[in-house]
């Protein structure tokens, strides 16, 4: 029984041994390697991409804007005192509410003008029962939503920097504007000078903070700015940072009156030797232009007194060194 078992077993076999052999040989199976090594090279890819782009720094979100201001150049408009910041000793940054989604959107160069709000109680009036009414250059970009800064120094003599010293959160002053003063054209001048003294730097900052940014810009600026002491220098961190940022297109000179012992700048007031050796030259003509800003015995030293509202004639050390009233602007 066994032999036949393994007899049948043996003519199985064989009979399946001819059959495979005598059959056409199965198809060879394709290999998947070159579609492997494809798809890793494509995954690859897309993970270098992707690590690209996270590395590279996203482009600050800007919140979009009314291309409305959200001031009223025709009537006074009431806004809240959102914050103060303190600055020095004698000047703050008082921060201003705007509507949401608007800005200020100031031309360069432009103020506004200010007067306490008619809901106050202590409202600012002059001898006359008038409201006091007076011109400030904000310092917050034009397209910042939600907001407008000004940089107040107070001074004992006057009326409107002692009033909002005094001022609170949730307080609200009237704003009128803009005012224009003067329309600055990026690359209208190849030089200019900018003499200032206290307070009277933000319409210079305004300037310099719309023109170097620019990547247009090739106009030179070069700032004289004067002050009482080196802690009565406003906005310097800002300057020595455009100074750092823009070194071929703008420089900055500080001047004090008192000179504490580590003071390296030039003392005293602004003189003619300054003016020559940092500003352009007069005989720049048109290429050329010097702006004016601080307070009115400074300013009538330097270019002969202004006549309200109006630039009045050139005087000062300007004159004396031969500039023209088409090269001066007096704010």
């Amino acid at each position: 029984m066994s032999f036949i078992r393994a007899s049948f077993s043996a003519r199985t076999a064989f009979a399946s041994a001819r059959r495979y052999s005598t059959a056409p040989p199965p198809a060879q199976k394709s290999s998947n390697l070159p579609y492997a090594l494809i798809g890793g090279g494509i995954a690859g890819l897309a993970t270098y991409i992707y690590l690209e782009r996270s590395n590279t720094p996203a482009e600050p979100f800007k919140p979009k804007i009314s291309d409305q201001s959200a001031l009223d150049p025709k009537n006074f408009v009431d806004f809240k005192l959102k914050k103060i910041e303190p600055y020095n000793h004698n000047t703050a940054k008082f921060i201003f509410e705007l509507p949401p989604d608007t800005a200020s959107l100031l031309p360069v160069a432009s103020c506004v003008v200010v007067k306490s709000s008619p809901e106050a109680e202590n409202a600012l009036v002059d001898a006359k029962g008038k409201p006091v009414i007076r011109p400030y250059t904000p310092i917050s970009p034009s397209d910042l939503p939600g907001e407008l800064t000004f940089l107040v120094k107070r001074y004992d003599t006057g009326k409107m920097s002692k009033y909002i010293h005094e001022m609170q959160p949730g307080d609200k002053l009237a704003i009128k504007g803009p005012i224009p003063k003067f329309e600055y054209k990026i690359n209208q001048f190849d030089e200019v000078g900018m003499i200032a003294g206290g307070s009277g730097i933000t319409p210079m900052y305004q300037i310099l903070e719309h023109a170097l940014k620019d990547p247009s810009n090739k106009t030179r600026f070069t700032l004289i700015f004067a002050n009482v002491t080196e802690k009565d220098i406003l906005l310097k961190e800002e300057f020595d940072a455009l100074r750092a940022k823009y070194p071929k297109t703008f420089n900055v000179v500080y001047t004090v009156d008192q000179a504490g012992a580590d003071w390296k700048g030039p003392t005293g007031y602004i003189n003619e030797e300054l003016v020559t050796k940092h500003l352009p030259a007069p005989t720049l003509g048109e290429k050329a232009k010097i702006f004016v800003c601080g307070p009115p015995g400074q300013v009538a030293a330097v270019a002969g007194p202004k006549q309200g509202m109006k630039q009045g004639e050139l005087g000062g050390i300007l004159k004396q060194l031969g500039y023209t009233d088409e090269q001066v602007f007096k704010f």
